[in-house]
């Protein structure tokens, strides 16, 4: 069963292990931001996995929105 978590973003358990995936692709969320980081541009990921520009900002906001959620345990 497919369940979509954030706009354009889903998980299914057959699906690249239930990682987050864009709606509808096989392509993960992960890889897009790390392509992102490394310095492709929007337009060049686009092109790359064939996305539009909403699939490839929605996994970014997908993920500012799961670090703003994370808490840290900081050692004193």
């Amino acid at each position: 069963m497919t369940h979509e978590i954030f706009p354009h973003i889903e998980v299914h358990p057959d699906v690249r292990f239930g990682k987050p995936v864009l709606k509808g692709t096989r392509v993960p969320v992960d890889l897009i931001v790390g392509k992102i980081a490394g310095g492709m541009t929007v337009e060049e990921v686009m092109t790359e996995y064939g996305l539009t520009r909403d699939q490839v900002l929605a996994t970014l906001q997908y993920a500012a929105k799961l670090v703003a959620e994370e808490e840290l345990a900081m050692a004193a």
